[in-house]
């Protein structure tokens, strides 16, 4: 069955769709429960769906913004359902938020940027450019700048380790990020390394940015 996605206004989220997205994770981490959720409709300002026929099969709270005047793509809270179409469904919903980034920004580069519960998460970012982190590479002082924007935005900007990008927070509730297990794809290369010794389950996340380029988000070729 196709798989069909829809972006809308977060203040647009009903009750009963916030439960069914609860639903995908009951009982296991990241435990993105009714409260939780709820909570983030109030912080980011679009809501992607994916669904396959009436079944909701993921969903990503964003926002597009300008960070110090830097078009960015802001993915807070993602979660993919673990079955044979996960890959399938990440690629939708970040490929409905690109295009929505296209619209917001025309003819110029977009920073995407959110936190990684999985190594498997950096198929997000197949195709874009100057990912950070990233295996055998040393983050500018730069990099190291964006990391504490994004924590900042995040929730917390002293939450973060900026040489290794991990941002750590355990008050003891779910903690957001993108989760994702891949179904069938390989994971991209180095990303196990890059992921290296975060604790998803002790809420720990990593923070990860790239550059997607103007050409190609005009050309529709992301994500890869």
């Amino acid at each position: 069955m196709a798989m069909t996605v829809t972006t809308k206004d977060t203040t647009a989220l009903l009750e009963v769709e916030i439960a069914e997205m609860a639903d995908l994770c009951l009982g296991r981490a990241p435990y993105f429960d009714v409260a939780f959720l709820t909570e983030q409709r109030e912080k980011w300002v679009l809501v992607t769906q994916a669904r396959e026929g009436n079944k909701l099969r993921g969903y990503s709270f964003c926002t597009l913004e300008r960070i110090g005047g830097t078009p960015s793509l802001l993915v807070g809270v993602a979660l993919v359902d673990r079955n044979s179409k996960s890959d399938q469904t990440l690629k939708a919903l970040i490929h409905d938020q690109f295009r929505r980034a296209l619209l917001a920004f025309p003819d110029e580069d977009v920073l995407l940027g959110s936190r990684l519960t999985t190594p498997d998460g950096y198929r997000a970012f197949l195709g874009l450019e100057d990912i950070v982190p990233r295996p055998d590479y040393r983050p500018t002082g730069e990099d190291r700048a964006w990391g504490r924007r994004l924590a900042k935005r995040f929730g917390s900007e002293k939450a973060i380790d900026d040489k290794t990008f991990i941002m750590a927070i355990d008050d003891g509730r779910p903690v957001g990020g993108l989760d994702y297990i891949a179904a069938k794809a390989t994971l991209p290369a180095g990303a196990e390394e890059a992921f290296g010794a975060v604790k998803a389950e002790k809420g720990e996340r990593l923070v990860v940015f790239g550059w997607a380029m103007a050409e190609s988000l005009a050309k529709g070729q992301l994500p890869k």
